[in-house]
């Protein structure tokens, strides 16, 4: 929860010193309000489902036309009730949630904490500068929930007509090394390191978590280059 509330103060400070109508160059066609409006839209969303323990999926509400100094602060409200709804939930809290997860608590705590991560570096990136780091650990944790998670799911438009072995390794956290089986249905990913690969990606987990979610180059790539190429061209997350 540490990591969220972190995540959440530093996105509106980088926003904040942007300005809400500066580009942001990760996420080409948004400015700094979109991605205020998003992600604050986001937080209630979320701190829907654990506060009226709604059992199946809902969608978002539109979040209001806000701008400037009022934007900022509707963000901060958001994400603060986000994390006062998360830490003032029981343990065993029922609701829907969409990805494996030892249970609802812990699926949103976690989604949520990166949720914010990746778009606090869009606010920084925005802002101009060096962006703030991400620990090792919560970084491969990431990596875990995109690739064993979110592209398990049906939705994910990564598909190889040709069966490809794709191998993600990062070089300063041990045991974060994945598998990922593309063929013409969804990635098969597990960790470890099984079988031979045909592309491998290497880096800090930092750098690997960021590029895999399409905000930074690939660290480092060997073997089949197209392999890569097909997982930037198509893993965005809708």
């Amino acid at each position: 929860m540490s990591i969220l509330e972190r995540e959440g103060r530093l996105l509106v400070a980088a926003a904040e010193e942007a300005g809400t109508g500066a580009k942001v160059p990760t996420c080409p066609g948004w400015q700094v309000t979109d991605l205020l409006r998003h992600t604050g839209a986001v937080h209630r969303w979320a701190a829907g489902f654990v506060a009226e323990g709604h059992g199946t999926g809902r969608p978002m509400d539109e979040p209001p036309g806000l701008d400037g100094a009022e934007l900022l602060d509707w963000y901060r409200e958001a994400h603060v009730h986000l994390v006062g709804t998360l830490r003032g939930a029981p343990a065993d809290v029922a609701c829907w949630y969409f990805l494996p997860a030892p249970s609802p608590l812990a699926f949103w705590a976690r989604r949520q904490a990166h949720e914010t991560a990746v778009h606090r570096f869009d606010a920084e990136a925005a802002r101009g500068g060096a962006p703030s780091g991400i620990a090792g650990d919560f970084a491969a944790d990431g990596v875990d929930e995109l690739l064993r998670g979110f592209h398990a799911r049906a939705k994910s438009r990564v598909r190889s007509a040709e069966p490809k072995v794709l191998r993600v390794r990062a070089t300063d956290v041990d045991g974060a090394v994945w598998t990922v089986r593309l063929t013409q249905e969804p990635p098969a990913a597990e960790r470890g390191e099984t079988g031979d690969a045909d592309c491998e990606v290497t880096g800090p987990a930092s750098q690997l978590y960021l590029s895999l979610w399409n905000r930074v180059p690939f660290p480092a790539v060997s073997g089949d280059l197209s392999v890569a190429e097909l997982w930037r061209e198509t893993s965005g997350v809708g």
